[in-house]
């Protein structure tokens, strides 16, 4: 069995071969970032690993989407959309809108939390327990409506 990194290194050379140069320039900034992050912890990084530097990557590409849609760039945030397709196949998979309320739900009865100051307690918890599946922004704004921030 390949592992992700092995798997990485594979498609960019059948990128380069291809000549696909967008799906060339996402591969090699991925493993640019999984090697950057191996640096920073000190050992390879595993399969799950992988998966959280793209997803962190795929993250980065949205906010660069929704940056550039509105400045009228729309061949910048077409380029950041193709990008992000290429790495999502690398990126944990999106957990749905129900297992995020599951989570929410589990994390509010574990912690007793019942009011907006006690928000960073279940976002802790929720976004643990996520690694990496879910955007923060939406569970931020779900946990406050539940505990009545807004």
């Amino acid at each position: 069995m390949t592992t992700l990194k092995e798997r990485l290194a594979a498609e960019i050379r059948d990128a380069m071969r291809s000549g696909d140069k967008t799906r060339l320039m996402a591969l090699r900034m991925l493993s640019t970032q999984v090697t950057n992050r191996e640096k920073e912890v000190l050992h390879e990084l595993d399969d799950e690993e992988v998966r959280q530097v793209a997803a962190k990557e795929v993250r980065r590409r949205t906010e660069s989407i929704e940056a550039f849609e509105p400045a009228g760039r729309v061949d910048l945030a077409s380029r950041e959309r193709e990008e992000r397709e290429v790495l999502k196949a690398y990126a944990p998979e999106e957990l749905s809108e129900a297992e995020v309320d599951a989570l929410i739900d589990e994390a509010i009865a574990t912690t007793g939390a019942s009011s907006p100051k006690e928000m960073g307690k279940v976002m802790g918890l929720v976004m643990g327990k996520a690694k990496g599946r879910v955007d923060g922004s939406l569970v931020q704004e779900k946990v406050k409506g539940r505990l009545g921030g807004g």
